[in-house]
């Protein structure tokens, strides 16, 4: 694998054509060490933590079979319109206050349109107007215009992510398609914006499967890739779904950054799991995460988060 790696930092870069098993069956540790090679090599030590505000919460019409905001799921979750503007714009000063770089507000939903979009938009062009934060949007499906609107609001990255393989998808998800999520990222990088998109791992899915997913984000040129591991909900399809190993944890993360080499590689929910906020993960290729709460599952502290990176030697984005 070292040699794999140094002939990634020197330029190659893998695709379909590749007999990619190797990155299954090599050596785990020797796996990382070469994926934290390639991260150093061609990230340097940057790291870049941001924090979300769930904007909007419940009542999406989507059937994802791993949410708690799905109508079609049955979890109680908290229901709400979109969040008052007074209050996403304080929860933004506070996190920066906390040593935080970037922020986003998230919204159930298949997308954010009429009152609410305005709303959003409110929203942006204060905490652009008042703030240092660099500003992220995740707010599902967007046609091209609504997305330019954001990016002039102060949106400089978009969220969308693919959740898993082309192959599986239809598994996960059938009211809306995987070309639905594709074309959707290739809007928002037309209008101008950063993309941000990743997937949940630990929901069924084979090695292919996640191999043709980092495939795909590479070939889309993603700037952020946030790995989720999967907090099994009750009242989801997918509550009794065994969680994903330690071990299959770090080799995901490693192969991720082997096929997308110079992507912020982020880590998601379900890093909780792992001891001391999962400074493996930060060995094995990972260089970014989702700080404070997730949107319906508790995460780590930003405090906890700064002092990790520390001792690992990172530096943290401003």
């Amino acid at each position: 694998m070292k040699h794999l790696a140094e002939e990634i930092i020197v330029g190659r870069r893998l695709g379909r054509e590749d007999d990619l098993s190797v990155l299954v069956t090599a050596d785990l540790e020797e796996l990382c060490q070469g994926a934290d090679r390639i991260r150093k090599a061609l990230c340097g030590d940057r790291f870049d933590l941001c924090t979300i505000i769930n904007g909007r919460s419940g009542r999406c019409g989507e059937n994802c079979k791993f949410c708690a905001q799905s109508c079609h799921n049955h979890t109680n979750v908290e229901e709400y319109p979109f969040l008052p503007l007074e209050e996403i714009v304080a929860e933004g000063k506070r996190n920066e206050a906390a040593g935080i770089h970037r922020y986003s507000i998230v919204t159930a939903g298949r997308g954010l349109y009429g009152q609410e979009l305005e709303q959003g938009l409110a929203a942006y062009r204060r905490l652009k107007a008042e703030t240092g934060l660099a500003l992220c949007a995740s707010h599902g499906l967007q046609t091209l215009e609504e997305l330019k609107a954001m990016k002039e609001a102060g949106v400089e990255r978009f969220h969308a992510n693919l959740e898993t393989s082309r192959r599986y998808f239809p598994s996960i998800c059938t009211t809306h398609t995987y070309q639905d999520k594709v074309d959707n990222i290739l809007r928002a990088k037309e209008a101008g914006l950063q993309v941000c998109s990743g997937g949940i791992l630990g929901m069924g899915e084979t090695w292919e499967d996640r191999i043709d997913m980092a495939l795909s984000l590479a070939e889309l040129e993603v700037d952020s890739i946030p790995l989720n591991l999967l907090s099994p909900i009750p009242g989801t399809p997918l509550e009794g779904v065994d969680p994903i190993s330690r071990e299959d944890v770090l080799r995901s993360v490693a192969v991720f950054r082997y096929i997308n080499p110079t992507a912020w590689i982020r880590m998601a929910a379900g890093r909780g799991r792992f001891e001391d906020g999962g400074e493996a993960l930060f060995r094995s290729g990972a260089n970014a995460a989702i700080t404070g709460d997730m949107l319906t599952t508790t995460g780590t502290s930003v405090a906890g988060d700064i002092a990790m990176a520390a001792r690992l030697g990172y530096q943290l984005e401003k």
